[in-house]
């Protein structure tokens, strides 16, 4: 495959996983960019030897920069499972994404297969407004379907947020996010991502607490945390209440993850929030704050939080996986046995602890032919995950 005239070698790149067309057809995506527009530029083949450009993108925006890593696949809606990449029929819908400006950002549509065209149910605007798979840092992913189990998976780029001259000391720049199933949400609107199952397999040393108060102002250690708001009723803005993770006793490194609720008259907005100004006390880090609404309406249902803890990265998924921000911190106190976790409340009204269970994390096994028990990540010492 050789870049289409006018097109730049460098804006020309990252294919996607092949598909097969009814009329057995061989198709790929490469991302693209030209005349000021991002895109997926479409090749086909009949023996995978041999390709041509379709004579229009799958799918532009002028939008958008430089697509990278573009992923095009389909998703059920019917239910959690996968489907393998060459499924076309009435039962599932498409997705396409794209990598740019530091972000995998997607849109849900049709693919009409006759047509060699994608409709999005709406467009991609390059903007704030867009779905993303992760709201931290979370970038160049790459999903496959497990015909295994039946189920589609996702893993991306974890950049570092560390110094230059650190990651030379650490020979290497970021790593891999834990592996997480993908599926369409019932709503049909947006995806869901859940770690997968073979992480339990990890779990040791189990705690749990249920129905505890948390009173306003209060702050308490625990080991996870799933919250529910026990007034919802109120018309206002309530929060922040939540998780601080690697913090240290006296609270001077710490990493907060958590929800704010805002509600009119008529509706709910729930914002889940990573704040890092006080991750660390080095100054020279990216102390970024992350934030993404959650599409969950707290007066039906409770407000969760799921969180994997490792010794610089956190990954939390909000309301049950509908938005998921991961973030990188590089506490200096907060290590090893001084890292702590807390549940906090900082509004007027109280919070429900309603369940929280916790395990401390073992590595993941390597077999003796290679393969792995678990995809694992750098081999770093023993983690924390906080579950509902």
């Amino acid at each position: 495959m050789t870049p289409p005239d006018g097109v730049n070698g460098d804006n020309f790149r990252d294919p996607t996983t092949a598909w097969q067309g009814p009329d057995g057809t061989w198709k790929v995506v490469i991302g693209s960019y030209s005349n000021n527009q991002g895109m997926a530029i479409l090749y086909k083949s009949q023996d995978f030897i041999h390709w041509t450009m379709h004579q229009d993108p799958l799918y532009l925006s002028s939008k958008t920069e430089m697509w990278e890593c573009p992923d095009f696949f389909p998703v059920s809606i019917n239910g959690t499972n996968g489907v393998d990449t060459s499924i076309e029929n009435p039962s599932v819908r498409h997705v396409m994404k794209a990598s740019f400006n530091s972000h995998d950002v997607y849109i849900v549509g049709t693919y009409v297969n006759e047509q060699e065209r994608f409709l999005p149910d709406a467009d991609l605007t390059g903007t704030s407004s867009d779905l993303r798979f992760d709201y931290g840092k979370f970038y160049a992913s790459k999903s496959f379907f497990d015909g295994k189990k039946n189920r589609r998976i996702l893993c991306a780029w974890v950049n570092e947020s560390d110094s230059m001259e650190d990651d030379l000391k650490k020979g290497g720049y970021g790593l891999q996010s834990i592996p997480r199933q993908i599926w369409l949400d019932r709503n049909g609107k947006q995806l869901v991502q859940w770690p997968v199952e073979e992480l339990n397999s990890l779990r040791d040393n189990e705690v749990y607490v249920y129905g505890k108060q948390l009173e306003s102002g209060s702050v308490f250690e625990v080991r996870a945390s799933l919250l529910h708001r026990q007034d919802a009723s109120v018309t206002g803005k309530f929060g922040p209440f939540g998780l601080l993770a690697l913090a240290t006793k006296d609270l001077a490194e710490q990493t907060a993850i958590f929800f704010r609720i805002f509600r009119d008259h008529k509706d709910y907005k729930v914002l889940m929030c990573s704040d890092q100004k006080r991750s660390s006390l080095r100054n020279e880090l990216d102390k970024t704050t992350y934030g993404a609404f959650v599409d969950i309406d707290p007066h039906r249902e409770m407000v969760s939080l799921r969180t994997l803890i490792d010794h610089s990265i956190i990954e939390s998924f909000g309301g049950k996986g509908r938005s998921v921000i991961t973030t990188r911190v590089y506490p200096k106190l907060a290590i090893n046995d001084e890292a702590h976790l807390f549940a906090f409340n900082n509004e007027s009204l109280s919070v429900r602890v309603s369940r929280l269970n916790a395990w401390s994390m073992n590595k993941a096994q390597i077999t003796a032919g290679g393969k792995p028990k678990l995809y694992p990540r750098i081999s770093r010492g023993r983690s924390k995950e906080y579950d509902p």
